[in-house]
């Protein structure tokens, strides 16, 4: 068990190390000349950045820079349309796009004769007055990185790189100078909220579980059961940050009278997973975790739950449920889990984004939380950026910014100059922010009143080409397929409206279908048991409250402005394009096109199968959908 005396020593013999790379070789470590620094998150695991670094150490060792030059390989970067991405400290030089073949080059000019190799760099940090860092980029200038602090600067399988970077220094100063109530006032005035969706106070929920009887048995939880398509903020911070989690929960502990946590991660998160029992082991061997922290007389431990992918036990009360060792379904609230939660005790359950914002309140001070963001929504929140957008990837933004800025400054815009059209924000649980609210600052309140809501962090963007009524199809497919089934309006209410967004969308539907579909909406939003079915509705009810033409399109012409409702839509070729080349005919599997040789040919809607083949193959764009 090491003291805080010895935990200040490891800081101050590391802090040098991650200073290195936060400050692009203005300070160095005392050992190695050169940081190379390689995403291993999920995005550029699976893009070959393992195998990237494993050739990056082998050439290294090949030209006999083995202790000049060392490869780290991080948790995520954020900008993971760019993977696999690579930072070669000091210089700050930004490789993108990253392949085998790239590596002997870079190591024989950039790392053994001091020559970047502009070439493979991100384009955007090469200037006419040198290369800039990534910070300086339009991606990343407006963020400001507070539970994403760590992500793609430490290596997150060493604990000494954490304390390095003032890790466990909260935690030691909570246990030895700061009382209960303290810490409680510290999270209060910062006005965090919960990042896990709800955006309820994180001060005001530890604070209803400081109470009861002395010596009751009490938990800390955290959810990381991220089942949001397309969200993986998460999943990010514990692959590149997992300590961070570690330590806020043992605050919480410190403060509601816990002796043990427990993280309910998804099995789907293999890398997540083998960090964590990484960091355990090594929090568990340092003290930081365990029995008389810091001699305090304090303790603490934390245990790993895995998920099997169920989304709804993203809600807590199901996922205390499945911790328990039952089948994951919600349970009625009141009484709430700071009352009655994990095994009947009483319980507090943070999301890993609210947990990873915990130390840095603690050593800054609640004005410093509070000072970024608005009134009601004080802080960042970080934004899992995808669909159609150039920079897809991980942002964290000060709350306030507008959707604007993240999609046409931070996201780069849309591709291939398509207009913005809408933006899913919260999921399967959110809704559709509109182009008539581009410019409406991102915070809680702001996205519920247009009928949205912040979730967990999944932002997707779609442009002209996407339709809204498969959009709202397709997240209400994905809840039908979550529901627990546990209360009829959520297990058969969300049948019932997906039947009628096919029927739609099939072109059999009739005016007062739309009248149902609403009736229907309401009814399993007042009527669930759990947010999941609570929430259900909100795509459908967004998509209809923004474009109620697109589903009168629908319903009254039978048409598709989008062209994406297969059953919606035909194919023609234009005679005055057309030029007979054939290659529409010969790649058509249903045998509908017919022509001769150099001239106009014609698609038999009745045997076309809508398949696109025939669109795709055409170079002349003589077809077209109608």
């Amino acid at each position: 068990m090491i003291t805080i005396e010895q935990l200040q020593e490891i800081k101050e013999k590391n802090q040098d190390i991650v200073n290195f790379r936060k400050e692009h070789g203005e300070r160095g470590n005392g050992k190695y000349r050169s940081h190379v620094l390689v995403c291993a998150g999920t995005g550029c695991t699976s893009s070959g950045s393992q195998k990237i670094a494993d050739k990056l150490e082998e050439e290294i060792k090949a030209a006999g820079l083995e202790e000049e030059v060392c490869v780290i390989r991080t948790g995520c970067h954020g900008l993971c349309a760019l993977g696999p991405v690579m930072i070669i400290y000091p210089e700050a030089a930004f490789y993108s796009n990253m392949e085998l073949e790239h590596v002997p080059e870079i190591v024989s000019e950039h790392l053994v004769k001091g020559n970047v190799v502009t070439k493979y760099l991100y384009q955007e940090t090469v200037t006419e007055d040198g290369i800039i860092s990534m910070n300086q980029t339009n991606f990343y200038k407006p963020q400001n990185r507070v539970a994403l602090r760590n992500c793609g600067v430490i290596n997150p399988e060493c604990i000494n790189e954490y304390i390095g970077t003032g890790g466990y220094q909260a935690l030691a100063k909570v246990l030895t100078t700061m009382s209960r109530e303290d810490v409680v006032k510290c999270i209060t005035d910062s006005g965090l909220r919960g990042r896990g969706g709800g955006g309820f106070p994180t001060g005001k929920k530890w604070q209803f579980a400081m109470g009861g009887e002395p010596g009751v048995q009490k938990y800390v939880c955290c959810n990381a059961d991220e089942g949001d398509p397309g969200a993986f903020m998460d999943r990010s911070v514990l692959e590149g940050d997992p300590h961070v989690v570690f330590e806020a929960m043992a605050i919480a502990g410190y403060v509601i009278g816990a002796n043990q946590g427990y993280i309910y991660v998804r099995a789907e998160y293999p890398i997540a997973v083998d960090r964590l029992n990484i960091a355990l082991a090594q929090a568990r061997e340092y003290g930081v975790l365990g029995d008389n922290i810091f001699g305090t007389g304090f303790s603490f431990d934390i245990d790993l739950r895995l998920g099997a992918g169920a989304f709804v036990c993203g809600e807590e009360t199901a996922l205390m449920t499945s911790i328990e060792g039952n089948r994951g379904e919600p349970r009625p609230r009141p009484p709430f889990p700071a009352v009655k939660g994990l095994f009947g005790q009483p319980t507090i359950l943070n999301n890993v984004e609210t947990w990873a914002n915990i130390p840095q309140i603690i050593l800054k001070g609640a004005d410093w939380f509070a000072g970024m963001g608005t009134e009601k929504s004080r802080g960042t929140k970080v934004f899992a950026l995808g669909g159609k957008i150039n920079n897809v990837g991980l942002v964290e933004i000060p709350m306030g910014t507008t959707l604007r800025e993240v999609v046409e400054n931070i996201g780069g815009g849309i591709p291939n100059g398509k207009k913005f059209k809408a933006a899913q924000t919260g999921g399967p649980s959110g809704g559709c922010i509109s182009l008539e609210n581009y410019d409406v600052p991102i915070d809680y309140d702001n996205l519920v009143s247009i009928g949205s809501m912040m979730g967990s962090g999944g932002l997707i963007v779609m442009d002209e080409d996407d339709c809204m009524v498969d959009i709202a199809k397709f997240f209400l497919e994905f809840t039908v397929d979550e529901s627990c089934g546990k209360c009829t309006p959520c297990r058969i209410g969300t049948k019932r409206l997906l039947e009628l967004l096919n029927k739609i969308t099939d072109g059999k539907a009739e005016m007062e279908d739309l009248d149902r579909m609403v009736e229907l909406c309401n009814l399993i939003k007042e009527n669930s048991l759990c947010a999941l079915g609570q929430t259900a509705p909100n795509p459908v009810l967004s998509t209809y409250k923004y474009f109620k033409d697109e589903y009168i399109a629908h319903v009254k012409d039978k048409k598709c402005p989008a062209g994406k409702c297969k059953n919606l839509v035909s194919y023609h070729i234009d005679a005055e394009k057309c030029i007979g080349c054939g290659l529409c005919k010969k790649n058509c599997p249903g045998d509908a096109i017919t022509g001769e040789k150099k001239q106009p040919h014609e698609i038999d809607t009745a045997k076309c199968l809508k398949c696109g083949v025939c669109m795709t193959k055409c170079k002349k764009d003589a077809i077209y959908k109608a």
